[in-house]
Parts: C-alpha cells; structure tokens; sequence
C-alpha cells in the first residue's frame, strides 16, 4: 500500500505557474486548488513517502513553502 505526505502552500496569483512548477520539479503532484478561507488560492499537493523515509518529511517542504510565501 503506498503512503502519502501531504503539503498545503498559498497560490500568489501573479506567480503560480512558478510556485507549481517548483513543487512539481520536487516530486509533489498537485491535487486540488481551493479557494483559501481568507480569500486567494490554495494548493494541496501529495507525493508517496519512501519505506525508509521519515515520518515528518512534509514538515520540512512546508517550512520551505512558508519561507517563499514570505519571501513574495
């Protein structure tokens, strides 16, 4: 059975071919864009986890997805 790491990161409307690119280049697939509950854009994204992987990888690429958002 495969398992799944999820990320959730904002959409910024004036660079989202970039933001998705970069993940998708990251082995994340894209699952869904949502409209996020304050408004703009949301994507939720989900890559299989390595049996020898560790169980809070999704915490680092959602530190990472926070550092960008900041950065714009």
């Amino acid at each position: 059975m495969t398992t799944w790491e999820y990320l959730t990161t904002p959409l910024l409307i004036h660079n989202t071919a970039a933001i998705l690119n970069n993940w998708g280049k990251k082995g994340w697939e894209l699952v869904q864009v949502v409209e996020g509950p304050e408004g703009g854009l949301v994507a939720y994204f989900k890559r299989p986890v390595d049996d020898g992987a560790a169980a809070n990888t999704g915490l680092g690429a959602a530190a990472e997805a926070a550092k960008q958002f900041e950065e714009n």
